[in-house]
């Protein structure tokens, strides 16, 4: 893990020099590139090694987000519970504003959620999640009229946010491949097979990275190591631009 956490205190050098946060792509997964095995439906996958890791890598950045689904389906509480450190700043990618009240982000988090949703969204609902302590950050709409990532980025380097650790799901994993937004992965690797979900959503990634094209997304100055059982890789991640 101290190889891990060189690496990144490496790349954060040059973060005064940037427009936007530096994005970490940091989540779990089977041999077979699974997240779970059904949708809305939670898997530990991660050993208890893997699981100090996550936090220290929580601890390391300024903020952390999920998408809405992993919200509804895991209840998170995207807290530093593992290890000393300070709680990185939860944030929600919620275009359609599903969150529920009662949340572990709303209910028990010491930080209260930002929520990033849209000018669209329900101005009621807005004001039902600013009424237990929610921060809406109003985003502009992407084509598919979900929130615009060059949008939040923007939003969040106003805002003082350095480094961004993307946790899940599928779907925000993909997106920020796709938009070309993520600059690094920590990916833990079970030793196990799933054969559920995978980690790419096919419907976000192959429209934009088909077999015909000269590459697919790359991790370069790639790193390995053991955690208990688990297998970590990392390294900067390369578009082939």
């Amino acid at each position: 893990m101290d190889r891990i956490e060189s690496w990144l205190q490496t790349q954060d050098i040059d973060l005064r020099k940037r427009s936007r946060p530096l994005v970490s792509l940091c989540y779990a997964q089977s041999l077979d590139g699974s997240l779970t095995q059904q949708h809305g439906v939670p898997l530990a996958l991660s050993g208890s090694e893997s699981q100090i890791l996550t936090h220290r890598l929580r601890a390391s950045h300024d903020a952390i987000l999920v998408g809405i689904g992993t919200v509804l389906a895991d209840d998170p509480q995207l807290t530093v519970r593992h290890v000393a450190g300070k709680n990185p700043q939860p944030i929600v990618l919620d275009s359609r504003l599903r969150m529920p009240l009662d949340t572990s982000l709303l209910s028990r988090h010491p930080l209260k959620p930002w929520i990033a949703t849209t000018h669209l969204s329900d101005l009621q609902r807005r004001h039902e999640l600013m009424a237990v302590g929610a921060r809406l950050l109003l985003c502009e709409p992407d084509a598919r009229g979900c929130v615009s990532l060059v949008s939040l980025l923007q939003k969040l380097a106003e805002m003082q946010v350095k480094t961004l650790m993307v946790e899940g799901g599928a779907a925000t994993l993909t997106s920020f491949l796709v938009e070309r937004l993520a600059d690094r992965a920590v990916v833990t690797i079970a030793p196990r097979f799933v054969g559920g979900l995978p980690m790419i959503n096919r419907q976000l990634f192959a429209p934009v990275y088909s077999m015909v094209q000269a590459g697919f997304p790359r991790l370069l100055q790639t790193g390995y190591d053991a955690c208990g059982e688990d297998l970590i890789v990392w390294g900067d991640i390369d578009y082939g631009e």
